[in-house]
C-alpha cells in the first residue's frame, strides 16, 4: 500500500511534466513561425512597395506589395493539406519538424533578396516564390502543433493547453513588432537599404532553438494508438472533404471573421494610419506591440473559460463584438491622439480576434475524428485564413482608396462576423468529448 501511495503521485507529476514539454515544444514553434510569417506582412506594410514594385503608383504599389502577402496566405491551404495528410498517416511530430524548417528557409532567403532597382522583375517574383514557400510551411505547422498539444493535454484542461499553442501568434506578433520597430526608427537611407533585412535574416537563429527544443518531444499518444489498432485512412483530405463536409465548412465560417480581423488591425490599419491619416509609424507599430502583449494574458485566459463555458459561447461574443464595433474602429482611429489609438487596438484586438482565436487549437481538431484531425484542423483553418487573412487587406485597402472612407471596409468586416455567427449555430459543442473516435 505504501508503495501505491507513493508512485500515484510521480506518475501524475511525470505526465504533468509531459504535457508542459509538449505544449512548449509546440508553442515554441508556433511563436517562430508567427513571427517570420508577421515580419513579412509589416515589410510589405511600410517598405515592399518601394523596393520591389517602386514604378508605379504609390497606391497600386501598396497594392501589389499586399498581393504578395496574400500569396503566402493562398499557399496555406496547399501546406494544410499537404502536412495533415502525412500528419494522419506517418505522425504528428516529424512532420513538425519539416514544417519548421521551411517556414524558416523561406524567410531567411526573403533577407538576402536583391531588389528592384538591382535585378529588374526577378525580384518580385522571387519574393513571390518565397512568400509561398512561407505560406506551405505555415500551412502544416499550426495543424500539428495543435493537435500535438490537443492529444497529450488531460480532458478538463484542453481549452486552457490549447490556448497556449495560440500565444505563439501575439508572441510572434511582439518580437516581430518590437525588431521592425526598431529598424523603422533607422534613417530611411539604411532602412530601404539594409535595415528591413534584419528582421528576416535573424530567423536564422530562432529556427535553431526550435529544431532543437521540438526533437525531445514525444509522438502523440493518440496516434500512436490509432495506428495500433490500424485505423490509418489512406487519403485523410479526401475524407474530410467527402465524409465530413459539414464540420469542413462550420470550420472555415468560424475562423473567417477572426482571421479578417486580425489582418486588418496588423496589416490594414498600419497602411491606413500612416498614409490616410498621416500618423507616425511608430505610433501605430507600438499599439500593435501593447496589443499584441495584452493578448498573452487574454488568450489563455479565454482559453481557461472556454473549458468553463465551452467553444461555442466564445464565437458568439466575439462575432457580435466584431459587427458592434465595426464602425467605431475607425471613428476612434480618426480622432488621432495616441491614446485613443492604442486603447482602440488593444479592445479590438482582445475581443474581435482573442476571444475567437484561443478556442480554436482545441476546438477545431475536435471538431474532427483522431484519423483525419490533422487534416480536417489544417485544412479548414487554412481556407479561412486564405480567404480571410489573404484578401481582406487588399480588399479594405482598394475600397478605402477608391471609395474615399471606410465604410465599405466597416461593411465588409461585419459581413464577415455574420458568416462566423452562422458558422457558431450549426457548430456542435466538443468540450466534453472524447478524443479516440
Amino acid at each position: 500500500m505504501a508503495l501505491n501511495i507513493s508512485t500515484a503521485p510521480l506518475g501524475a507529476v511525470k505526465k504533468e511534466k509531459g504535457i508542459r514539454s509538449v505544449v512548449f515544444a509546440s508553442a515554441i514553434g508556433t511563436v517562430i513561425e508567427w513571427y517570420d510569417f508577421l515580419i513579412y506582412g509589416m515589410a510589405a506594410a511600410l517598405v515592399f512597395n518601394k523596393l520591389f514594385f517602386p514604378n508605379i503608383d504609390p497606391l497600386l504599389g501598396t497594392l501589389a506589395a499586399l498581393g504578395t502577402y496574400a500569396v503566402g496566405f493562398l499557399a496555406r491551404p496547399l501546406g494544410g493539406a499537404l502536412f495533415g495528410h502525412y500528419g494522419d498517416r506517418v505522425g504528428r511530430k516529424s512532420i513538425l519538424m519539416l514544417t519548421l524548417i521551411l517556414m524558416g528557409l523561406g524567410t531567411f532567403f526573403i533577407g538576402l533578396l536583391p531588389t528592384y532597382q538591382q535585378v529588374g522583375i526577378w525580384a518580385p517574383i522571387m519574393l513571390i516564390s518565397l512568400r509561398f514557400i512561407q505560406g506551405i510551411g505555415l500551412g502544416g505547422e499550426w495543424g500539428g502543433a495543435a493537435v500535438m498539444v490537443l492529444e497529450h493535454a488531460p480532458k478538463h484542461r484542453r481549452g486552457f493547453y490549447g490556448s497556449l499553442v495560440q500565444v505563439g501568434f501575439p508572441l510572434g506578433l511582439v518580437i516581430a513588432t518590437l525588431v521592425f520597430s526598431a529598424v523603422s526608427k533607422m534613417p530611411e537611407e539604411d532602412l530601404m537599404s539594409w535595415g528591413w533585412r534584419v528582421p528576416f535574416l535573424v530567423s536564422a537563429v530562432l529556427i535553431v532553438v526550435g529544431m532543437f527544443i521540438r526533437s525531445n518531444v514525444k509522438e502523440s499518444p493518440v496516434f500512436e494508438d490509432m495506428k495500433a489498432r490500424k485505423q490509418i485512412v489512406k487519403s485523410p483530405v479526401m475524407e474530410v472533404i467527402l465524409k465530413h463536409p459539414r464540420t469542413f465548412f462550420v470550420a472555415i465560417g468560424l475562423k473567417i471573421s477572426e482571421v479578417s480581423w486580425v489582418y486588418m488591425l496588423t496589416v490594414f490599419m498600419v497602411v491606413y494610419a500612416t498614409t490616410t491619416l498621416k500618423l507616425p509609424k511608430s505610433l501605430i507599430l507600438d499599439a500593435i506591440l501593447i496589443a499584441a502583449m495584452v493578448e498573452l494574458i487574454t488568450i489563455p485566459l479565454f482559453g481557461y473559460l472556454s473549458d468553463i463555458i465551452g467553444r461555442r459561447p466564445m464565437y458568439f461574443i466575439g462575432a457580435i463584438f466584431t459587427i458592434l464595433f465595426a464602425f467605431p474602429l475607425f471613428w476612434l482611429f480618426d480622432l488621432k491622439t495616441p491614446e485613443a489609438i492604442i486603447l482602440t487596438i488593444v479592445v479590438a484586438m482582445s475581443m474581435g480576434h482573442g476571444l475567437m482565436f484561443a478556442p480554436e487549437a482545441t476546438y477545431f481538431p475536435e471538431l474532427f475524428g483522431a484519423n483525419v484531425r490533422y487534416s480536417g484542423a489544417s485544412f479548414g483553418f487554412q481556407v479561412a485564413a486564405a480567404i480571410g487573412g489573404g484578401f481582406s487587406p487588399i480588399l479594405a485597402t482598394a475600397l478605402a482608396g477608391y471609395m474615399g472612407g471606410t465604410a465599405g471596409v466597416s461593411i465588409m468586416l461585419i459581413v464577415l462576423a455574420l458568416i462566423t455567427l452562422v458558422a457558431a449555430c450549426f457548430a456542435r459543442e466538443t468540450k466534453d468529448d472524447a478524443l479516440l473516435n
